[in-house]
């Protein structure tokens, strides 16, 4: 059952942000994954407005919380990533970008959802 609606939280994800990653804008559809904001283990629903299509290494350091999107809708990247890696340029040049989000209203990431993950898993320091 789980594995089933995982793949339908994809494919309405796919739909809603058009094949492509909310972040980076890339329509690369083998990289693109299904990320919730508030992860279903902490209480997050299957829902669009709990959910952002994003390739799969943005969607590593989303869940790292090495980067998150603000309630504002733009890119926030942690100062610690690069002290992890030097070259994570590509990441740290993406802070304060906008981030690209469905056409309905409805399926919009919710500001409530994204400002948990800013406040509890966003690395800040």
């Amino acid at each position: 059952m789980m594995q089933r609606t995982s793949e339908a939280f994809k494919l309405a994800l796919l739909d809603a942000y058009r094949g492509r990653c909310a972040v980076t804008g890339r329509a690369i559809q083998p990289t693109l994954e299904a990320a919730h904001i508030h992860p279903v283990a902490d209480g997050g629903l299957h829902r669009l407005d709990n959910g952002l299509l994003l390739r799969a290494d943005v969607h590593k350091l989303f869940d790292a919380g090495y980067l998150t999107i603000t309630p504002k809708l733009t890119v926030q990247v942690s100062p610690s990533l690069h002290r992890h890696s030097p070259a994570a340029d590509e990441y740290t040049g993406l802070e304060g970008a906008a981030v690209s989000v469905p056409q309905r209203k409805a399926d919009r990431p919710h500001q409530d959802a994204l400002a948990w993950h800013t406040r509890e898993v966003f690395k800040s320091d």
